[in-house]
């Protein structure tokens, strides 16, 4: 039977390819030019890396729509619901448009078959095409030579960090990793890399295809004043200097890079798009921070060393009476150098089991690791919603709770608390 609403749709999608992940572009690429996608009315912007893609594309949108562009964004993975992966003019998508996009990527597949991702982001892409935008976003899913998005050829493309992650996919360097990462390059075009000490493999791709390379430090730089910041291009095609900009709720390199990017865009943008922009761009899960009574909680999705080396950095910036994790982590990732990063940032570890989830490493085996570290003020509870109430209850005035690890981590405990907002009636 053929798949009538979203949730037909998704679980329809999880099954249709034989394999979870399969980098390449010949399907995608077959069933692109069976949809006839055209979007060359629309500047791109693609954006890459291991940590901080996410955020650089909330700027970016941020500050294209605060200039009155019209702005598509396309991101994985999710929180709460699937429709989150696109907007159009800063609104989520609805049902209703995605599974006619879906109907569309269906009708043109003649027998090909495509991933989960492959289809949502031709989906996306089709979305686009009917919306007449003037700036499409999009964030890479997975390395970015043989990315679904990489379909699309950018007329600026972003790195914003390279380090380990996804090594069974990528390779076990940074030097491999970056080369996959540094295939959204074109020639001719803008290669913009936010990471101040990239893998050569990332230059040397820039100067193979002849693109135009913009490195932070070298082509743009910026740095914080007080509680304000300052930005400068040196050498992007369009040379400007702001000065006490509003500092995002966002990562400071994410940001600077996506002003970068938007000085090499040929679209006009004024200072105070700029402003306003950065006062507005938000990201749930990353250092969401959220009241709950005299406590304050902590989201984040850091589920690497370099994102968790950031979240210890944001943390001691901003000290608290005593801070509690609440933390779960998937098996395939490096937990122990995240735990051992992470460990001076708190007083006490809450962990639990996530639900219906075969990549979380038990929280049995997760205990085991976190003793090995030495962690003693230690609590397991059933679940990672158990133990994120017993964090909470446990928490004092002026005191906070980070909920992090993973994005199905931070999406369990969002769910919670949105759960708890519909019945408080707040």
């Amino acid at each position: 039977m053929r798949p009538s609403t979203l949730p037909q749709w998704l679980a329809w999608m999880e099954a249709h390819h034989p394999r979870q992940i399969e980098l390449g572009l010949d399907r995608v690429a077959a069933v692109a030019q069976n949809l006839t996608l055209d979007l060359s009315r629309a500047k791109i912007v693609t954006v890459g890396g291991t940590n901080g893609k996410g955020s650089c594309v909330a700027v970016l949108e941020a500050i294209l729509r605060a200039q009155g562009y019209r702005v598509g964004a396309y991101t994985s993975p999710h929180l709460l619901r699937y429709n989150e992966r696109v907007r159009i003019d800063g609104v989520i998508v609805d049902d209703v448009a995605l599974c006619a996009a879906f109907e569309h990527v269906h009708a043109a597949l003649n027998g090909t078959s495509l991933t989960y991702f492959e289809f949502g982001t031709l989906a996306a892409l089709w979305l686009f095409q009917q919306a007449a935008l003037d700036v499409i976003v999009l964030e890479v899913g997975l390395g970015g030579r043989l990315d679904a998005v990489n379909l699309i050829d950018a007329d600026v493309a972003v790195l914003t960090t390279i380090d380990l992650d996804h090594q069974d996919w990528l390779g076990d360097d940074r030097e491999k990793i970056g080369r996959e990462k540094a295939g959204i390059f074109r020639t001719g075009r803008a290669a913009i890399c936010a990471d101040p000490q990239p893998p050569q493999s990332v230059l040397a791709q820039a100067q193979t295809i002849d693109a135009h390379w913009y490195a932070m430090a070298d082509a743009y730089d910026y740095e914080t004043n007080g509680d304000t910041w300052n930005w400068q291009s040196r050498a992007l095609p369009k040379i400007a200097r702001y000065e006490r900009l509003p500092l995002p709720r966002l990562p400071l390199p994410s940001a600077a890079a996506a002003l970068a990017a938007l000085h090499a865009l040929p679209l006009p943008i004024d200072a105070q798009a700029i402003r306003s922009g950065l006062q507005n761009a938000m990201l749930p899960g990353r250092f969401q921070r959220v009241q709950r009574g005299a406590i304050e909680i902590v989201l984040d999705v850091a589920h690497n060393p370099q994102a968790a080396g950031w979240l210890a950095q944001r943390l001691a910036e901003a000290p608290a009476a005593r801070t509690y994790a609440v933390f779960a982590m998937m098996a395939d990732k490096d937990i122990d150098t995240v735990i051992e990063l992470s460990r001076a940032s708190f007083a006490a570890w809450f962990i639990g089991d996530l639900p219906d989830n075969p990549r979380a490493l038990p929280a049995v085996a997760l205990e085991t690791r976190l003793r090995q570290h030495h962690i003693e003020a230690l609590t397991r509870m059933p679940t990672l919603a158990a133990a994120f109430a017993a964090a909470v209850q446990q928490a004092g005035a002026g005191e906070r709770v980070v909920v992090f690890g993973s994005f199905f981590t931070v999406a369990e405990i969002l769910a919670q608390l949105h759960t708890e907002e519909l019945v408080n009636g707040r």
